[in-house]
């Protein structure tokens, strides 16, 4: 059985509940948005896999929402959209996506290519110079985005991960919540500072028993001493 956490992007509900009906039937854990925005709070609160994409959607349309992505993330991306012409599909390649289908489309040949872009992604994920980083006993790959607590895996979504891979490189430094904001997050982003504590409470409790090395520094924010 898959542990593999799909998100579909789609503004049509009929056709990401069908989605999700095929791909749970081939033993994928799936969740739904029906934007680029909603598609944006997802990944930073659940840990995802790969992502299947439209194009054509409210709020932040598909190109939008790819080209933020891979700003932030090389997560397997399909596009899965109406807009068939050779531009779009170029244009989606080129933003960074992984594969491109045309609907109307096979259930069982969208299950295959997702199968075969989560091969790639993880044949392609090798070990390059400078991107493990060792902090004491929290090991960070930076390329896979993977982090290990003494030797174990934990599962982070992309935004814990970005948070503590901050604190890391900034560790016996003591950080307000409003730069851990502005460089986590970024300097557009409109929540309030409670999302860097409700953030840090969630990395505490996957840490484990290294979670206490992120301490509270009050009247300032966060540090980390490792």
């Amino acid at each position: 059985m898959t542990d593999k956490n799909v998100l579909v992007v789609d503004d049509e509900k009929d056709l990401r509940s069908l989605i999700q009906m095929y791909l749970e039937t081939s033993n994928f854990e799936t969740f739904q948005a029906s934007n680029g925005k909603e598609a944006i709070f997802i990944l930073e609160t659940e840990r995802i896999d790969i992502i299947i994409l439209d194009v054509m959607m409210p709020e932040m349309d598909g190109f939008t929402f790819c080209k933020k992505v891979r700003e932030k993330s090389n997560i397997p991306i399909i596009f899965l959209t109406a807009r068939g012409e050779e531009w779009d599909r170029v244009h989606g390649l080129k933003l960074g996506a992984d594969d491109y289908i045309v609907k109307p489309f096979s259930p069982g040949e969208l299950v295959a290519r997702i199968d075969a872009v989560l091969r790639r992604f993880n044949h392609n994920k090798q070990p390059e110079e400078g991107l493990f980083q060792q902090f004491e006993s929290i090991h960070i790959d930076e390329k896979g985005r993977k982090v290990r607590i003494h030797g174990e895996p934990i599962s982070l979504t992309l935004k814990e991960f970005d948070l503590l891979l901050f604190l890391c490189k900034n560790r016996g430094q003591a950080l307000s919540r409003e730069q851990l904001l502005n460089s986590v997050w970024g300097f557009d982003y409109i929540g309030g500072e409670r999302t860097v504590d409700t953030h840090i409470k969630t990395l505490r409790i996957k840490m484990g028993s290294i979670g206490e090395s992120i301490q509270t520094v009050w009247g300032i924010g966060y540090k980390l001493e490792v």
